[in-house]
């Protein structure tokens, strides 16, 4: 294996690593910030006001994103298995 397929290879991942975790964080990030609006308009400060919305959210958006994950990271292994393995093993 040359050092630039190693350096693919962590690029790669890299990127496949964002894109899986962006939706989910992105959601997360938004729910937070409209709790944080609410919680500082209502001057209510209850630790799990947020948590609640936050995690209802993430399980929706796990739901709505899952299948798309989930062909991402079946395309990235099976691109692996395909290209990046047997040049490795000649």
């Amino acid at each position: 294996m040359t050092p630039e397929t190693a350096i693919t290879i962590g690029q790669d991942a890299l990127v496949v690593t964002v894109a899986v975790a962006a939706p989910l964080l992105l959601s997360a990030l938004a729910v937070g910030l409209l709790v944080g609006l609410f919680q500082a308009a209502t001057q209510i400060n209850e630790m799990t006001l947020s948590f609640i919305p936050k995690l209802l959210v993430l399980v929706l958006a796990l739901y709505v994103t899952g299948p798309w994950i989930l062909n991402l990271l079946i395309d990235y292994t099976r691109r692996l298995f395909e290209e990046v393995i047997p040049s490795v093993l000649v």
